[in-house]
């Protein structure tokens, strides 16, 4: 029977041996397009209540812009 220690430090030191699995550089590109999907809904959805206010804001931000 093994002492469960040394089987415990058998095992880390095995994985810390393994070579390191090389990165995705694309990250979790389902998750990205869920978020913006739902984001796309939410901006959608809330538009027809908003829609003046939001006009107002961006007309008093370019011309607070452009002089």
């Amino acid at each position: 029977m093994r002492d469960p220690l040394s089987g415990l430090l058998h095992t880390i030191l095995r994985q810390l041996a393994l070579p390191e699995r090389p990165r995705d550089e694309r990250g979790d590109v389902p998750g990205w397009v869920m978020v913006t999907v739902m984001t796309a809904a939410v901006v959608a959805a809330l538009l027809p209540f908003v829609r003046d206010e939001l006009q107002a804001m961006l007309a008093a931000a370019f011309s607070s812009v452009r002089g």
